[in-house]
Formats: C-alpha cells, structure tokens, sequence
C-alpha cells in the first residue's frame, strides 16, 4: 500500500522522560472514509487472514468515528480482515463487545477504552487466548494484558492550551492585572484527562499563584472539573450554574480553559445563555470537531488542539503487522516504518498499575483561525465547505 505524506509543520514536543524521537516518511491519506462495520474483510494474501479486533467507546463524539474509519482503513488496506464495535459509551456494553471479539477468534485487539479501569477481566480472557491488545489512545488500567500503547503526548496537548492562554493574554507582561478563568476537564474515567488538566495547570499555576489569574468559582482541582463522558449537556450545565452563582453581576471571565471540543461546545453554549458580563472569553479545546471548528471560524472559541487520528492509525497498523509477525517492537519499529509525522517511543511515562506500557506518542499541534488552512486543510485532513472546515472521515 502507498501512503501520502500529509503531516508537515507539526510542533515539536517530547516528556520529560527518556523517549526516542522519530520523524520523515509515510502518512494515511484521508482522502475517503472507510465504512464503519460490524465485519469488514479485505483481500487475505498479504495477511494470510489474519483478523483484527477494533473496539470503540462510542459514535456520538465525531472523533471516533473518524478513528474506526482510518484503522479499517489502513488494515484493510493492507489484507487484513476488521471487525469493529462501538459500545455507545456503555462499559458493560463494550466489555461484551470485547467478549465477542474474542470468541470470533480475532488475532490482534485495538481497544479504546470507555473506562480504563473496568476492562480487567475480559482482557485477561484476550491474554489467555493470546491475543495480543493494544491500548489505543487511552492507556488500560490494572491488567498485565496490554502489549502497547498507541496515543498523543497527552501531557503537551494541555501545555498547548496553557501556554495558548499565556501568549494570547500576555501573562508575563501582566503587572497587575487579574484575569478571571474558569476550568472544565474530562472524564475522570479516561487516564488522558488528568495528563490534560495537568499539562495545562502545571504552566497555569505559577500565574494562578501569584493572583494573575483568579478563579472565582474556586473550582481548580481535577475531581471538581471533571466531566463525565466528556458530555457535552453535562459541561454546559456546570458552567451555567458556575456563570450564575459568580458571574451574574456582570464579572468579566476572560478565560474558559476546556480540555476538548465536546466540553468546549458546552461552555460556549452556557456563555452564550448565560453570561452576563462584556466579550468573549478565550476558549481552548481539542479534537478539531466540526463545530467548533465553525465556532473557532465565527470567534466563539479561540483555539482546539489537533491530533492527526489518521497518523495515529498508521501508528497502530505497523505497531500491529509487527506483533503479529512475532517481533517485539521498541523504538525501531520508527526508523524501520519511516513515519512522516512525529513521534517518540516511551518507556517510563505510562505505568497502568500492572506494568510500564511501552507506548508510541504521536505530536499535536495548537489550531487557531489564523493557521486552519496549513495545518487542517493543506494537509488533506479536512476540505472547506463554504466558510467552514469539513473532516474528510
């Protein structure tokens, strides 16, 4: 299979652990969604059949739809057979899809978790069948079934959004000047949102500390921003109680720090509803969904973090023919596949309570009005329709 290389331009971020960096060579080319299916086949001769699991929280949030597409894509694309399954956010629902999976034989599982704490047992089955599992985007908790795991420097995607909020306002140069900022986190069941909360607090706190930014609803901690399933409803709900019980005298919030695009989508509804004071916020968030990407045109929120799902697949795919090959990949498996996109292997940062998890992690990048165009539509991922970007899976 060819692949275009599409990602160019992409910042450059590492952990503070050891990691192994990686760069140049070939990236998925979104040009055209693969089908959403229960069971997808695709020609055996280059995988000898072999078939691959793909289990999904969920289709109401438009990102994974866009990442069961690409990874049908990319392992179809290459001969292997997919059966894919989304749990519609329902743990119970997901575990028996992964019951399913296993039963079906499959050789490789590829499991975004709903909970990363509640898959324990049913993976334990996958091991005892020797199905190998990769944790895909969110690290698995609490099981030593996990061979890898595949996601973004989730720790940088929040400092993209603190240091965002930094630039923007000019925190450095402040003086004396208080900033008013209220907090919306993820779930509490997805181990990616405290590395969000805390990649954005931990460069927020010292201005925080020093009274630059003030926040008045006194929620700052991660169990008291947490949003359930990252629920839209839910967060606007929250901000509207937060608006009316410190804000409704007119009290300026100039800064809404969202972890993603679904809480962001929220906040921007109840600031609309419900805000009584002058302006607009600043408004973060991340996956770079289709309405907030239209918001981001129309100014209502200032910026989202994009994670290129299409290269994370392409991850996921050479990571998989590589195991199902009998190797044990580690930082060559980089070098070897020749990746346009970023890129680190990690060793040290991602410890499920079993086991550290050697993990691939893939580079983000800050999207804001003024670069749409280079980093979305010039590098194929999504198409202008009229004034707004469309994703292309």
């Amino acid at each position: 299979m060819k692949r275009k290389s599409l990602l160019a331009g992409v910042l450059a971020g590492t952990l503070a652990a050891a990691l192994s960096a990686c760069g140049g060579g070939s990236a998925a080319a979104p040009s055209s969604a693969a089908p959403a299916s229960e069971a997808s086949s695709a020609a055996e001769t280059k995988s000898d059949g072999k078939k691959v699991g793909i289990s999904m929280p969920t289709k109401s949030l438009e990102r994974w739809n866009r990442d069961g597409s690409y990874l049908e894509k990319q392992f179809q694309e290459k001969g292997f057979k997919t059966e894919t399954t989304y749990a519609d956010n329902k743990v119970d629902q997901q575990v028996k899809d992964l019951e399913g999976l296993i039963a079906d034989e499959v050789d490789l599982l590829v499991v975004a978790a709903i909970d990363g704490e509640s898959l324990s047992q049913v993976l334990g089955d996958a091991k005892d069948a020797n199905i190998p599992v990769i944790a895909y985007d969110r690290l698995i908790r609490n099981t030593d079934a996990i061979s890898y795991y595949v996601s973004f420097d989730n720790y940088k995607v929040g400092q993209l959004q603190g240091q965002f909020i930094i630039d923007s306002l000019k925190l450095d140069e402040a003086g004396s000047s208080t900033f008013n900022m209220e907090v919306t986190a993820g779930d509490p069941a997805d181990n990616n949102a405290t590395f969000f909360f805390n990649g954005a607090m931990d460069l927020l706190k010292p201005y925080i500390e020093k009274g630059t930014i003030r926040i008045p609803s006194g929620q700052d901690t991660f169990e008291q921003c947490g949003t359930k399933q990252w629920d839209t409803a839910t967060a606007m709900t929250r901000m509207q109680n937060i608006l009316g019980s410190n804000y409704s005298d007119g009290t300026k919030l100039d800064i809404a720090l969202c972890s993603n695009d679904s809480t962001a989508l929220g906040v921007t509804q109840a600031i609309e509803s419900d805000y009584a004071g002058d302006g607009r916020p600043l408004i973060t968030g991340q996956d770079c969904d289709e309405a907030n990407l239209a918001n981001i045109v129309d100014g209502k929120q200032t910026m989202s973090v994009y994670k290129a799902v299409a290269n994370e697949a392409v991850a996921t795919l050479d990571l998989g023919e590589a195991i199902l090959k009998g190797e044990k990949p580690d930082e060559k498996l980089i070098v070897d596949s020749n990746w346009s996109f970023d890129c680190a292997y990690d060793t040290t940062s991602y410890d499920n309570g079993r086991a550290v998890i050697p993990s691939y992690l893939l580079t983000p990048v800050a999207v804001t009005k003024d670069n749409i165009q280079k980093e979305l539509i010039d590098t194929g991922y999504y198409r202008m329709d009229g004034a707004y970007p469309k994703a292309l899976a």
